[in-house]
């Protein structure tokens, strides 16, 4: 873990490399509820990366800072803003990058998608609505996307079937759906949901 300074306190990255020179670059955003070391993200970078790909984990200032409650959307943008900054300083930003993330942190990815320059938007558990409250959705994060976009979206979340995220996206042709088992935490099996984010960017970024 690096840290890097932010306006709203440090925020740590975890950086993990092919053996070779990165066909592209992922970035991931944690949850609300956990941090960069979720059984879906580990997954995911693990195979992500044994595919030749780079994969920095963020670690948001006010996970670092030990809080239990994340900030409003707005500052989860400006802490993300504030790294991706830093790392493409220092040129830590290789190949094509796909901002993505698991529950809030996928809203981030998809909020910050057009402003920052993203080349792909991997969505896992994205959180159309709270649970039971389906009028509160946020499906204009979704549909803002104009980069290529996937949501992988547990069978049973309450946060939004993955039937209801493809009825909001529908008629989007850069836009993918992949239903794995298991509920908003994505724990019962990561392998699929690792394998699903793998074959959706060997669709949109292909190894060479």
């Amino acid at each position: 873990m690096t840290e890097i300074p932010t306006p709203l306190g440090p925020a740590r990255v975890r950086t993990d490399d092919p053996a070779g020179t990165p066909h592209g670059t992922l970035l991931l955003g944690h949850g609300a509820g956990g941090g960069v070391e979720s059984a879906d993200l580990t997954a995911v970078a693990r195979d992500v990366v044994a595919a030749g790909w780079r994969v920095l984990r963020v670690e948001q200032p006010w996970r670092v800072a030990g809080k239990r409650i994340a900030p409003a959307p707005p500052r989860l943008d400006e802490g993300w803003t504030a790294v991706l900054g830093a790392l493409r300083e220092e040129d830590r930003i290789a190949g094509p990058v796909v901002f993505g993330g698991r529950s809030a942190g996928a809203r981030v990815a998809c909020r910050t998608a057009a402003a920052l320059g993203a080349d792909g938007v991997l969505a896992l558990a994205f959180p159309l609505h709270p649970p039971g409250r389906p009028e509160k959705s946020r499906a204009a994060e979704l549909t803002a996307v104009e980069v290529p976009l996937v949501v992988v979206q547990g069978e049973t979340d309450a946060f939004g079937a993955p039937a209801d995220v493809a009825a909001v996206l529908q008629g989007r042709g850069t836009a993918s759906v992949y239903a794995v088992p298991g509920d908003h935490s994505l724990k019962k099996n990561p392998d699929v949901v690792a394998a699903a984010a793998l074959a959706w960017l060997d669709e949109v970024h292909p190894r060479g």
